[in-house]
């Protein structure tokens, strides 16, 4: 029979993840008579390790277990800086966390990754009583949201309604859960979510009128791009931020571009961009529409009107005004 871990690492900068890690155990112990009383959590910068193990080892009050939680002291003693100290508050864990008594759960939760040389981490991962898992936030979270509707909530989102929830969310996973909750209350069961769904209830429109602003530039359509320009204005006051959005599209039509210059498939343009196979088809189709040369020029404009609204030398709204004149053909 297997045996419990009884010490845990979970790390990284996913900390919606760990805290649901880290909350299923606490949850476990929870159900244990008394368990407030054989709980206690550390912040790691303010601790010793000596205080640490005394409270893990100590014998539960009136129950078969007693958890601890510490955050950020595997990073705090192995920062640089922690000099000697640090070394022996190493030593001391991996001397005594192989022994820890068979009622007791030590957690050590960090909020970033901890080095694979670690000593603490490859004492996790090759000792039978321990137990470590990184959760790192993806670069692209399209996967991450489908994944996250299907398995945890048990509902269905349409791909393209994942790439829009994650072109508004980026890489904030509380915030994205928290927008598929609400759109989960929305559709109430009746369909999947869908693309439509997602920019009646977020800010998903302004990444679609971007794409549809970059057709119209494509095709040479100037008014229709200044038209959803300010639409993009009326939604977002900052033009620093549509800007920003625009320089964000060219950049990926850029490489885009490069990929199938250099050869590269269509179909691998999201793989080779690290965005969602949705995303790159919508950039292979734009970028088809361009040559290097020509996304090279408008990159450098984009920079040009960036610097010259930054330094006051132009109003940023009549520098976007000049900019869709100017990329328009």
């Amino acid at each position: 029979m297997t045996k419990s871990p009884t010490f845990y690492i979970f790390h990284g900068d996913d900390d919606l993840r760990v805290e649901e890690e880290v909350g299923k155990l606490r949850a476990k112990i929870s159900a244990s008579p008394n368990a407030d009383l054989n709980t206690a959590e550390f912040d790691g910068p303010q601790t010793s390790v000596g205080e640490l193990l005394s409270a893990v080892m100590a014998y539960p009050f009136l129950s078969d277990k007693r958890l601890v939680i510490v955050r950020d002291l595997l990073a705090w003693i192995t920062r640089k800086g922690a000099g000697e100290t640090g070394k022996k508050a190493v030593e001391a864990l991996v001397t005594a966390l192989p022994t820890l008594p068979e009622w007791g759960r030590l957690i050590f939760w960090e909020r970033e990754k901890l080095a694979d040389s670690n000593k603490i981490v490859k004492l996790a991962q090759s000792d039978e009583h321990g137990f470590e898992k990184l959760y790192m936030v993806p670069k692209d979270s399209t996967e991450w949201i489908l994944k996250r509707a299907r398995e945890t909530y048990n509902v269905e989102i349409e791909p393209a309604a994942a790439v829009a929830l994650a072109s508004v969310t980026g890489n904030d996973l509380r915030g994205a859960d928290n927008e598929l909750l609400k759109l989960i209350a929305f559709v109430n069961g009746e369909h999947p979510i869908t693309e439509h769904d997602v920019a009646l209830l977020t800010p998903y429109v302004q990444e679609a009128n971007m794409f549809e602003m970059v057709d119209a530039l494509a095709e040479g359509r100037a008014k229709a791009a200044s038209t959803l320009m300010y639409r993009l204005l009326e939604q977002q006051e900052d033009p620093f931020a549509i800007l920003a959005m625009i320089n964000r599209q060219f950049r990926l039509l850029l490489m885009a571009r490069d990929h199938l210059d250099r050869g590269g498939a269509p179909k691998e343009i999201g793989s080779a961009l690290s965005v969602h196979p949705f995303v790159g088809e919508k950039l292979a189709k734009q970028s088809r529409a361009f040559n290097a040369a020509q996304l090279e020029r408008i990159y450098r404009a984009l920079h040009d009107y960036d610097v010259k609204i930054k330094t006051g030398q132009i109003d940023a709204k009549l520098a976007l005004d000049l900019l869709l004149a100017g990329l328009a053909r």
